[in-house]
């Protein structure tokens, strides 16, 4: 017992350094708050606050992604509200933009395949948590933004060679009006009711192992 102990404390070692940072006084009683609120202790406070060079770059006066893309912190309600007020072709093409950001930072890390790693970095980012039900279908909370952003989102960030297009045809009068379009999107997308929190795609289901 004690043998094994000690081989996994030496693995620990091995894989992990000690860094010793010097901070001013008021951003350790900023750290002792959200401490004392979250329940943890401070060292896992700054392990968390660590992992974010993972996503984004921290700057004296601004946050970048790792392509060096200005971000701004926006609450999710806001955002969501902002997304619901526009018209459906205008949601689809924020939806694009920012599977291109995931994209990109994916690529930048060598992961533009690997769908658990997107699915990871837009949980970091604060998109949605990572849910994938038993049957193997990626759900997206709804709360992310209104379906026509999340769907064409999700299109891209898993259809991420060009030669897959999102058909902006898509729209939700012309599925119910046009069997032609109908037809098409239940074919390339195949909208799920998988429950009334969350939506789900056809293409967007990962292959048992």
């Amino acid at each position: 017992m004690s043998t094994e102990k000690t081989g996994q404390n030496e693995v620990d070692k091995e894989s992990t350094v000690v860094l010793t940072v010097r901070i001013d006084r008021e951003l350790d009683e900023v750290l002792e708050k959200i401490k004392d609120k979250r329940g943890l202790s401070k060292a896992n406070v700054i392990r968390n606050y660590l992992e974010l060079a993972r996503y984004a770059i921290i700057e004296q006066s601004s946050i970048r992604s790792l392509d060096e893309r200005d971000l701004i912190l926006i609450k999710k309600s806001s955002f969501r509200k902002f997304l619901t007020t526009m018209e459906e072709e205008a949601q689809m093409e924020w939806g694009l933009k920012f599977a291109r950001l995931i994209n990109d930072i994916s690529r930048l890390e060598g992961q533009l395949g690997n769908i658990e790693y997107k699915l990871d970095l837009c949980e970091h980012l604060g998109f949605f948590n990572k849910f994938i039900d038993k049957e193997n279908y990626i759900l997206f909370s709804n709360k992310f933004g209104p379906e026509k952003f999340v769907e064409a989102f999700v299109y891209k960030i898993i259809n991420y060679d060009p030669k897959f297009e999102y058909d902006r045809q898509f729209t939700s009068d012309a599925i119910d009006g046009q069997s032609k379009v109908r037809s098409k999107y239940n074919k390339e997308i195949g909208s799920q009711n998988r429950s009334k929190s969350y939506y789900a795609f056809e293409f967007a289901k990962l292959e048992k192992e």
